[in-house]
């Protein structure tokens, strides 16, 4: 584990926690709380390259990423007999592709802020073409690219907008992640969600859709629907009113909690109960 990473010891179902793009395993700390309370062990994953500086991003690509949260499940699977993986923006993308690779793993998956494209009612308009990014990249193009975050930073509530803002141009960024999204990243993010979309109806574990109506980076249309209307297995939604992009900390933070424990405990209990009446068939 790295220092930035956290591990909350509970009972023996485990829930792995992967942040988005740019960002730390603090945006999903509060879940890990609400989660652990709850009971289960939990484990807040730091992506490759992120909780440094824009070079280090700039050095790893999606599959670095997706391998280290292979490795981070890999970990949690051992100390666990029930595993759930819940991601955030980017990190629902690879949570959903862990789902898909590696079903026998993986007992459900929380998407929350599914985000395959920037198209959220705040984005700029050039981010419309950010699938070109991955065209600059492979000419060498735009290495030191930017985009700068803007307001409202994908947070609703006011107050903690002001906070999680100085926190970013404080400089470090494993506190609150960085300031902006290097263009040769962003060109990763749109080739992993181009992997994850084919892969979509592998995904057969049971699935919990989080998302904001307003979410201000990513809409619900063209994201959270298009994993409910694409995966194999059971889906339950959570669609917000009342925050934008960062679901887990922004205002209905503790409705996100709620839902994520009562839709572990359903899916642990549909296993336990299938496991009973096996045990039963195989002794009569």
């Amino acid at each position: 584990m790295t220092e930035h990473e956290f591990l909350f010891e509970g009972g023996n179902t485990g829930v792995l926690l992967i942040h988005g793009l740019t960002g730390t395993p603090n945006e999903m700390r509060l879940l890990g709380k609400g989660l652990h309370r709850a009971g289960y062990t939990v484990y807040g994953m730091q992506l490759a390259g992120h909780c440094g500086s824009a070079d280090d991003l700039i050095a790893t690509t999606w599959q670095d990423w997706y391998d280290s949260v292979q490795k981070a499940a890999d970990f949690l699977s051992t100390r666990v007999d029930h595993m759930f993986v819940m991601g955030l923006s980017m990190g629902a993308l690879l949570s959903l592709r862990l789902a898909a690779e590696q079903p026998e793993k993986v007992s459900g998956v929380a998407a929350l802020a599914t985000m395959f494209r920037h198209d959220g009612w705040s984005m700029p308009l050039y981010t419309r073409f950010c699938f070109l990014l991955r065209i600059f990249k492979t000419l060498r193009i735009g290495r030191k690219g930017y985009f700068t975050e803007q307001a409202p930073y994908g947070i609703k509530d006011a107050a903690l907008r002001r906070h999680i803002v100085e926190q970013m141009q404080a400089g470090d960024s494993s506190v609150a992640g960085l300031p902006g999204n290097p263009w040769w990243s962003v060109a990763e993010l749109y080739s992993l969600a181009a992997d994850v979309r084919r892969r979509l109806p592998a995904v057969t574990s049971p699935c919990l859709l989080v998302h904001a109506t307003e979410d201000d980076v990513a809409s619900l249309e063209k994201n959270a629907l298009l994993v409910q209307n694409s995966v194999s297995g059971p889906v339950q939604t959570l669609w917000l009113q009342d925050s934008y992009h960062m679901v887990t900390i922004d205002r209905e933070r503790r409705l996100v909690i709620q839902r994520a424990c009562e839709f572990i405990a359903q899916t642990v209990g549909i296993h336990t109960t299938h496991d009973d009446q096996t045990a039963g068939l195989a002794t009569t």
